[in-house]
């Protein structure tokens, strides 16, 4: 029996995720701050799954996740750090609670985690994988959405930093860092500013033309955790023409080129 830890459950990618879990004969413990939505989830994935009220903007939260996973099933195999938020519009007239909601969520939602439950992983010794969510957009900056892609660009180096850390002490945790490109889920629910509406209509018409289902993404992102893979990059194809052309900008020293349209989010 293996158990997945699965943030940001309630919905998009962690509800698929959590259900590709089960499909796979795991336990799954779900977690998300939206009640109504995590117990939907959880009932409909059965006796294998058990739904936790979570906040991961706060350690206390994050704790009593991590004693009700090893008080239910007694192990973690898989957790990932998946929560994550979206606001649009210029980065000067995007609120203070808006950028420190992203910060809160993307960056120190997977700190969190991270403190909660690596020294219970290491302390099994035995070996487990840590999924932290960033994006596409953690490679690629856009208009009208600097906190995401700042945060992303942080989990990005933050995912990597963990790494080295894990294999410094040689440890049998393992790390993947998780760009999703677009992904038919509910990451753009919020009311766009008059800056951004052009923006947000582009990208919600994109993630519903050709984003992937979240079923068929959390099957792509398993496949890659069963190759033991550190770069898991489900949709390559909306990730790799564009990283190439914006490290040619940087080893040229060129002026940045707006990438937006282009590529997408989690």
């Amino acid at each position: 029996m293996k158990v997945a830890v699965i943030t940001g459950a309630a919905s998009g990618i962690g509800a698929g995720l959590a259900k590709q879990a089960v499909a796979r004969g795991m336990k799954a413990v779900l977690a998300d701050r939206d009640q109504v939505g995590l117990e939907k989830v959880a009932q409909a994935l059965g006796e294998n799954a058990l739904a936790v009220v979570t906040d991961v903007t706060t350690q206390a939260s994050l704790d009593a996740l991590a004693d009700k996973a090893y008080a239910a099933f007694g192990q973690v195999d898989l957790l990932f750090n998946n929560a994550g938020v979206l606001s649009t519009g210029n980065c000067w007239e995007i609120s203070d609670a808006q950028w420190q909601q992203a910060w809160q969520v993307n960056v120190n939602g997977i700190v969190n985690g991270l403190r909660a439950f690596v020294p219970r992983l290491l302390k099994a010794d035995r070996p487990a994988r840590i999924i932290n969510t960033a994006s596409v957009g953690g490679f690629l900056p856009s208009a009208f959405m600097a906190p995401y892609s700042a945060t992303k660009f942080a989990v990005v180096a933050l995912t990597e930093g963990l790494a080295s850390e894990l294999a410094a002490i040689n440890s049998k945790i393992k790390v993947s860092l998780l760009a999703p490109g677009p992904v038919k889920t509910a990451i753009f629910r919020e009311t766009p500013s008059a800056a951004s509406s052009g923006f947000h209509g582009l990208m919600t018409n994109l993630l519903n033309e050709n984003g992937l289902s979240a079923d068929e993404f959390a099957s792509r992102v398993f496949a890659s955790i069963d190759r033991g893979e550190y770069w898991i990059v489900p949709q390559p194809e909306m990730l790799d023409p564009l990283l190439q052309a914006r490290n040619k900008v940087i080893e040229t020293r060129a002026d940045p080129v707006q990438t937006w349209g282009a590529e997408t989010t989690a």
